[in-house]
């Protein structure tokens, strides 16, 4: 508990949750945008579509919140490492002039991306108005 006597575990807590839901939604845009380059690129010749890293690789990549070392015997944290684009593996066949965008899985994917923005979206808005009612705010 601090001055206030307010408990610094809980608010860190709901930060912890407005950051990852932060982190979420930056990581939908920018995979919002890779699967619109996708679609736009359908009747390219040779084009091979593109998906970023799941949002569970970038968070395992990144590594847990750092951690403090309360010992000398504890072992130091690792480096973080930044999430890109890569080609989709998962591609299954290609067109004959070497296009592999199927526009009906782009689709399910575009639909996945928004669902997941939603729910992202919803946790962000229900714990903002958490903070509100800790605070005698209305709206």
């Amino acid at each position: 508990m601090d001055a206030t006597g307010t408990s610094r575990a809980g608010s860190a807590a709901g930060q912890d949750v407005l950051a990852l839901a932060q982190r979420r939604l930056g990581w939908l845009d920018r995979r919002q945008a890779v699967l619109a380059q996708n679609i736009a690129n359908a009747d390219t010749p040779a084009y091979r579509p593109r998906d970023v890293m799941s949002f569970g690789q970038v968070l395992a990549a990144a590594g847990a919140p750092p951690l403090a070392r309360t010992a000398p015997a504890h072992l130091p944290g690792t480096g973080q490492a930044r999430a890109g684009t890569a080609p989709d593996r998962g591609v299954p066949e290609a067109a004959p002039d070497g296009n592999a965008v199927s526009l009906d899985r782009e689709a399910v994917r575009m639909a996945e991306t928004d669902t997941a923005h939603a729910l992202a979206m919803a946790v962000h808005r229900s714990f903002m108005g958490m903070f509100r009612t800790a605070l005698g705010r209305q709206g």
